[in-house]
């Protein structure tokens, strides 16, 4: 390992090659999106299963991320109930997994705070997939849709 490059990770060091929270990966890992090993009480990630989740090479380099463009997206939506917020990530999630011409797939994380009524929506993926995932939640969450009031039936008189 004398080259520079390790061959494992701890879930704080991909956290920051990520630019993600270290509980956000922690949930990659016990979702199943991102292969670990238990080593004792830490969770150690290999640098092929690294770059499966990325998508592309892992390099201690200058040259990280050299000819790959990933955009980190967050979408807030305030007055959202818990049902619209289901729904809306489901939607959201199947949308994210669906076959695309772009060759990293999009990753997707939502989050509802039942208390302040408020979902939060994590993208990270290719700029075009970002946007058309990203122009899909705002039709979505359009005023004639009636997600965040009720429904198109509270617009009836």
């Amino acid at each position: 390992m004398e080259s520079g490059e390790r061959e494992l990770y701890s879930i704080g060091e991909v956290a920051e090659r990520l630019g993600l929270h270290v509980r956000t990966v922690r949930n990659y890992v016990r979702d199943g999106r991102l292969k670990a090993v238990r080593i004792g009480k830490q969770y150690r990630i290999s640098r092929a299963d690294f770059e499966a989740l990325t998508g592309s090479p892992s390099s201690d380099s200058a040259d990280v991320g050299r000819g790959h463009l990933e955009v980190s997206s967050i979408v807030q939506i305030d007055g959202i109930g818990p049902e619209a917020a289901h729904r809306l990530g489901t939607f959201v999630t199947a949308s994210a997994q669906s076959p695309r011409d772009a060759p990293d797939p999009l990753r997707v994380q939502t989050v509802h705070d039942r208390e302040r009524a408020r979902m939060k929506i994590v993208i990270l993926g290719g700029a075009a997939a970002t946007a058309e995932l990203l122009h899909l939640i705002d039709g979505v969450i359009g005023p004639e849709n009636g997600l965040l009031d009720g429904g198109p039936e509270a617009h009836r008189v």
